[in-house]
């Protein structure tokens, strides 16, 4: 367990930064390359994943940066195989927490909801609005004993501040556009919104609208893991009258156009991981698990 695993280090006085873990999932147009890119070394089979939430949607894929570990996800699966609903969210959080994990770095292909995003704008996002419906977002129902109680977990702030600091500062370092910040709307899927429903998606504040954030960044702060995305938008949803409708196959044009930005952005992210110290980051992290679980201990 990560948490276990650098508990033992602090107490033992020896907290090094080889003992970081960055897990990352790997969203549409990304899932299928990155393991090579990234000469991963190793893998441990989907089968051989499992946990008490199932299978995580693909093999994990074991590489090293700079001397920090790294462990690849695909979120949709090998082939883009899952829909977004049909993601074994927990499954896939769970099996980078059991790879002793301490980040996650998750990438999302989303649309626009405002002019100031254009097509392969990078954004860091700050925030969410989860509209999703029928997908499990949480790990404290009972399924696990390693989850009992009953856990009222803050979301404010709803991305790890300091990974997704990180994020920026390696894209500016590699002298991408990147903007902090932007409230990402997560919908269900996996069909795109009609337009009253992009205006309305606008008229509440989102920047970005897409189909995966949901629950993913609310698990990962459950299982103790700090995460953050890099969103690149694709399109501009439907709202826009000038632009073409959104099209799936435009969207996944875009994002290979831009992917190569993506990747450096990751590679340099997990370099600068590494150069710092986040025991005081994963206990403060611990610490609010065990004061948000409300059930008594007996």
């Amino acid at each position: 367990m990560a948490l276990l695993t650098s508990e033992l280090k602090r107490l033992t006085g020896t907290w090094s930064n080889t003992w970081l873990r960055v897990g990352i999932i790997c969203g549409s147009g990304l899932g299928d390359s990155l393991s090579k890119t990234f000469n991963c070394s190793s893998i441990t089979n989907r089968e051989n994943a499992k946990n008490d939430f199932g299978y995580p949607s693909s093999d994990l894929y074991h590489g090293c940066i700079d001397g920090v570990d790294i462990v690849l996800l695909a979120r949709h699966g090998a082939g883009h195989v899952f829909s977004p609903t049909g993601v074994n969210y927990r499954a896939n959080i769970e099996a980078l927490r059991l790879a002793d994990c301490t980040h996650i770095l998750a990438s999302t292909a989303c649309g626009s909801l405002t002019e100031s995003i254009g097509r392969g704008q990078l954004v860091v996002p700050d925030s969410f609005i989860d509209r999703t419906i029928s997908r499990k977002g949480t790990f404290y129902d009972g399924t696990s004993i390693k989850y009992n109680g009953v856990c009222h977990m803050p979301m404010e702030p709803a991305f790890d501040p300091r990974t997704s600091e990180i994020l920026l500062q390696a894209a500016k370092k590699l002298g991408y556009n990147i903007r902090k910040g932007g409230t990402v709307i997560t919908i269900e899927g996996p069909r795109f919104s009609s337009k009253a429903e992009s205006n309305a998606l606008r008229l509440w504040g989102g920047h970005l609208v897409n189909m995966t954030i949901c629950p993913e960044v609310i698990l990962a702060k459950e299982a103790g893991l700090l995460y953050a995305a890099i969103a690149m938008a694709t399109d501009y949803d439907c709202w826009k009258e000038c632009e073409d409708n959104v099209h799936a196959a435009d969207v996944l044009v875009v994002f290979k156009q831009n992917v190569h930005k993506i990747i450096n952005v990751l590679l340099e992210a997990v370099k600068l991981i590494g150069c710092g110290n986040w025991e005081q980051d994963i206990f403060k992290l611990k610490n609010l698990i065990e004061s948000s679980n409300v059930t008594v201990k007996k």
